[in-house]
């Protein structure tokens, strides 16, 4: 089921990349994604008060406040740079050196959560790497 979860993310991070790109032509990078952010905030606390889950709340510790609060600052980074860089860029170079934040997360994930390093997962984020690096390269015409 995961898989499933993992395509929708997928589908919509892309629909986010060309419809953001579509919409910046004349606005502010900033702008765009304050804007979006209402969006974002008011779906999610709809999404938790229609599942009944607002009296989880309380039982958040400290230290997944913590996590859960730095992980907040760096999505709004993440995604503030992001907007930055598709406001001067074209989509499809973009998206592709952003996403190589995918290799990160398999680094990270592998120093700190203690997650099983496999051939597979070496292959993969060298493949991912080396197209970035191919793309980022390439001869565009602007």
């Amino acid at each position: 089921m995961w898989f499933l979860w993992a395509m929708l993310a997928a589908v919509s991070a892309a629909l986010v990349i060309v419809l953001t790109k579509a919409g910046l032509k004349n606005v502010d990078s900033s702008l765009a994604f304050a804007i979006q952010s209402i969006l974002i905030v008011s779906i999610t606390w709809s999404v938790v008060f229609y599942q009944g889950n607002l009296d989880m709340l309380k039982d958040i510790d400290k230290p997944a406040w913590i996590f859960l609060l730095a992980a907040g600052v760096f999505t709004t980074l993440s995604t503030l740079f992001s907007y930055k860089a598709l406001s001067i860029g074209p989509a499809s170079y973009v998206v592709t050196v952003e996403r190589t934040s995918l290799v990160i997360a398999i680094v990270l994930s592998v120093i700190f959560l203690k997650e099983k390093l496999t051939w597979q997962l070496i292959v993969g984020a060298t493949v991912m790497v080396a197209g970035a690096i191919l793309i980022a390269l390439s001869d565009r015409s602007e």
